[in-house]
C-alpha cells in the first residue's frame, strides 16, 4: 500500500485529487494539507510514502515545502503536480529533491502509473515537461552567467565533455559513440560528474548544465 499526502490550496482540486487516488486498490491517502507550512507538518506526522505538491501556495510555496521535506525527510517522495504556467518552477524543484512534475490534468491512470513509479525511487517529468524546462525563456537567458559555477572545476576535462553532452540530451549510447568510449565507462563518468556536483540523476545534471552559458 503507497501512502500518500494530497496538498493543495484549493479544497476543490485537493478534494477532486484524493478522490481519484482512492480509487486505486494499492493508495491510501493518509492525509492533506493546504500550504507548504502544513505540508510539512503532515509529513513529519505522518510519513507518507509519496507528496502530491502543488506548487503555487500561500505560507509556504511548493518548491520551499520541497526543499524542507526532501531534506528532513530523505525517504518520503514528492511529485508536483503543475501548470503550464508553472513550468518556471520545474528547475528549482527538481534541484531540491522533486521526483517528478506532472500536469494537474493529468488522466488518472498516468497519474497512478507515474506515484507507482516515483515511490520505486524513479524520477519522471510528464509529456512535454523536459522541453519546456530546457527551453531558455528571455528571463532565464538575461540571468545566464558567462563564468561557469566553481563546482565545475572538480570536474575532469573528459566528464565536462561527458556533462556537455548529457545537457544536450544524448544517451549514454550516444555519448559512448560520440567520445570512442564504452558505455560502461559513460556510466562511470556519470555517477563521478554527479557526486562532483552532488546531484540526484541526469535530470538535475542536464538542468544545471543548461543554467549558465557552458563550453565543456
Amino acid at each position: 500500500m503507497i501512502r500518500l499526502l494530497v496538498v493543495d490550496d484549493q479544497t476543490i482540486i485537493r478534494q477532486g485529487i484524493k478522490s481519484l487516488l482512492e480509487s486505486q486498490p494499492d493508495f491510501e491517502v493518509v492525509g492533506e494539507a493546504e500550504n507548504g507550512k502544513q505540508a510539512i507538518s503532515q509529513v513529519e506526522a505522518l510519513q507518507p510514502d509519496v507528496v502530491l505538491m502543488d506548487v503555487r501556495m500561500p505560507i509556504i510555496d511548493g518548491v520551499a515545502a520541497t526543499k524542507a521535506i526532501t531534506q528532513q525527510f530523505p525517504l518520503v517522495k514528492v511529485l508536483i503536480l503543475t501548470t503550464f504556467d508553472d513550468d518556471k518552477y520545474i528547475s528549482q524543484g527538481m534541484r531540491f529533491g522533486a521526483k517528478g512534475y506532472l500536469l494537474k490534468d493529468t488522466p488518472l491512470e498516468a497519474l497512478a502509473n507515474t506515484i507507482r513509479l516515483v515511490d520505486s525511487g524513479h524520477t519522471h517529468l510528464g509529456p512535454g515537461l523536459f522541453e519546456r524546462m530546457m527551453t531558455p525563456t528571455l528571463e532565464v537567458t538575461s540571468a545566464k552567467i558567462s563564468t561557469p559555477p566553481p563546482e565545475l572545476e572538480e570536474l575532469t576535462p573528459r566528464e565536462k565533455e561527458v556533462l556537455q553532452l548529457i545537457a544536450s540530451g544524448a544517451s549514454n549510447r550516444e555519448i559512448a559513440e560520440s567520445l570512442f568510449i564504452t558505455e560502461r565507462t559513460v556510466k562511470n563518468h556519470v555517477t563521478s560528474i554527479l557526486t562532483r556536483l552532488n546531484l540526484r540523476d541526469r535530470t538535475q545534471a542536464a538542468i544545471f548544465a543548461n543554467s549558465f552559458r557552458f563550453e565543456g
